[in-house]
């Protein structure tokens, strides 16, 4: 048997174009979609949980034609988003959505706003 070792030491083309050091295992999903697992998993939770918050519309998901669930990479931060608020104000799931939904809406207004130039120093009557 030859080494794939060369006389000067080095190895040779074809071992290096052959060898692999696994130190590290990287799962790719496709078109940036995780399944329920790995967003449980990502979040810490118990799959039941995350597909409660599916139920509770606090978190999109697609069904696949099989039924299993997929979630867009964006899924466990918006999971976090609503932990943090259901254990830092102690908000129930129907606020929590409320809450989301209104978030959401004040930066789509900010992101308007500052669109039409409008810095936020000029006072804004409330009355």
């Amino acid at each position: 048997m030859t080494s794939p070792q060369q006389p000067g030491g080095g190895w040779s083309d074809d071992h290096r174009a052959s060898a692999r050091y696994s130190l590290v295992t990287v799962r790719r999903a496709g078109s940036g979609r995780l399944s329920l697992d790995e967003v449980s998993y990502r979040c810490g939770l118990h799959p039941q949980v995350v597909r409660q918050f599916v139920a509770l519309s606090l978190v999109e998901a697609d069904r696949d034609e099989s039924g299993r669930l997929w979630f867009d990479s964006s899924a466990p931060a918006a999971i976090a988003r609503a932990q943090r608020l259901r254990t830092g104000l102690g908000l129930n799931y129907a606020a929590i959505g409320l809450v989301l939904d209104l978030l959401d809406r004040i930066e789509q207004l900010e992101a308007a706003l500052r669109r039409r130039g409008h810095t936020g120093k000029e006072q804004t009557p409330w009355t």
